[in-house]
């Protein structure tokens, strides 16, 4: 495999996982404690719980966008090169790489007002890893077929758009269901951050041409920003190791980061016992980043000479290259890369869930099982429609999920899903909800047609939990 395509290889494994944050079947599964974590405005099925410390919230998502793990290492016959080039040329710059990963390490939550009470209290701290990427086409197929072979194409900085977090958030919500028909939710949130960088406001383009005194001109326009807070310390001479690196982060969890504030906010409604529309919005906020911040920029244009840019040569067996040190130097006289440490803003991806569910079927009762009660009596099915939503910087990610949900048993609740969006026309998910002696075990699990071979998929999310629930009394 030559240098050109372990670069493109590489950009493509730095982006493998890929999804969008929806949480399609936790959303109204509100025998889930954790429901109240999408739409703090659900019905509440309980008197009390408390989440099992770091076991009550564990949520992965992966993926990767119009392209798997099998496409470029299957054993079909095809070579590598190949598999690589087809990469690089099929992904367009629209396409998206995204991870997240959540940990929940405390959440409770309890009725007030005695008996008859309709207000509830939740409050909570969770571990959350957040990158997000757009692939830099532009960017690969410079290099992986260098410059000579695209005299005239400008090629997009912009392309250049990445986002990636590492925080703690602290959360206390209201809840209070204001009749049968109708309730609603809000909670505060408060953000440490941990470590963040953040590049999704370049422009700039780079084109070779004929040149006049030398078979070629490249010409630079450049106004690229990449902000990073909590990472310049990371590379201090006292910093040897991992241990290190972890002292170094871990008083950043509890508040000594970088800090920001959110709110989320959510209904229900119930006109009737048949239908049911809920709604909300999460991460209604912002980080404020003025603790070990460094900003790096690269802005200006200039237009050099010279036979052939070595993009196909960067390294060789000490290193770089003489010929690409020696063209690194001259770019950065041309363009001098300051290095600042002024403040800087990043806002939260705000999240919009909605449904529109039906009721139906024979009724479970109050008195079917004494963890759970609702405001339409207990009908035992459900079917709907939910719309996802979240801001990215180029456009919203949008799903749309159908659902059903059925009780089975006292102690068993499921809800299947079929998703649609940019990633995935087959995304078939189904959680189940247990309950024995007031512990709730539920494991949620995404796009399970893909199973067999995990390889072949383009997304995979799972979520799973132990909570102790203290059960409404009749």
């Amino acid at each position: 495999m030559t240098n050109k395509q372990a670069i493109a290889f590489l950009l493509f494994i730095s982006g493998i996982c890929t999804y969008a944050q929806n949480k399609q079947l936790l959303y109204n599964f509100t025998e889930i404690p954790q429901s109240l974590m999408v739409n703090p405005g659900t019905a509440i099925q309980n008197r009390g719980y408390f989440g099992i410390p770091v076991l009550s919230g564990i949520y992965v998502n992966a993926g990767s966008s119009n392209m798997s793990v099998y496409d470029l290492f299957a054993d079909n016959g095809v070579d590598f090169n190949a598999k690589v080039s087809n990469m690089v040329y099929s992904l367009k710059a629209g396409d998206v790489q995204r991870v997240n990963q959540q940990l929940e390490v405390v959440n409770i939550g309890f009725k007030i007002g005695g008996h008859f009470g309709k207000s509830y209290i939740t409050f909570g701290a969770y571990q959350e890893i957040d990158f997000f990427n757009y692939w830099p086409k532009d960017l690969a197929i410079l290099a992986y077929e260098g410059n000579a072979p695209n005299i005239g194409r400008a090629f997009n900085l912009s392309h250049f758009n990445v986002k990636g977090e590492l925080l703690t958030v602290y959360h206390a919500g209201y809840h209070k269901k204001v009749s049968d028909r109708f309730s609603y939710g809000v909670r505060g949130k408060i953000y440490s951050s941990i470590i963040d960088f953040t590049s999704t406001k370049n422009s700039g383009t780079f084109i070779t041409t004929e040149g006049e005194n030398n078979f070629y001109r490249h010409a630079l326009v450049s106004n690229v920003e990449v902000k990073t807070s909590g990472y310049a310390s990371l590379r201090e001479d006292d910093v040897n190791g991992g241990r290190d690196i972890v002292n170094k982060m871990m008083p950043r969890a509890f508040l000594a980061g970088n800090l920001g504030l959110g709110i989320d906010f959510g209904i229900t409604y119930s006109p009737n016992e048949t239908w049911t529309y809920t709604a909300s919005i999460q991460d209604l906020g912002f980080i404020y980043h003025n603790k070990d911040v460094e900003r790096y920029t690269l802005k200006g244009q200039d237009a050099i000479e010279g036979i052939e840019l070595p993009f196909d040569d960067i390294f060789n067996d000490t290193g770089l290259s003489n010929n690409w040190q020696e063209l690194v130097d001259e770019i950065e006289e041309a363009f001098p890369r300051d290095t600042i440490r002024d403040p800087y803003t990043t806002m939260r991806p705000v999240k919009l869930n909605a449904a529109a569910i039906y009721n139906f079927g024979g009724y479970a009762g109050k008195n079917a099982c004494d963890c759970t009660a609702s405001g339409f009596d207990g009908l035992i099915n459900s079917v709907g429609l939910q719309l996802f939503a979240e801001k990215r910087p180029k456009h919203p990610e949008v799903a749309l999920t159908a659902f059903y949900y059925r009780r089975l048993a006292q102690a068993l609740r499921i809800k299947a899903t079929y998703t649609v969006d940019k990633f995935s026309k087959k995304n078939i998910g189904l959680g189940l909800s247990t309950h024995f002696a007031n512990f709730n075990f539920y494991l949620l699990a995404d796009n399970l047609l893909e199973y067999y071979n995990l390889a072949k998929a383009n997304n995979v999310s799972i979520q799973l939990g132990f909570n102790y629930i203290f059960p409404i009394r009749n």
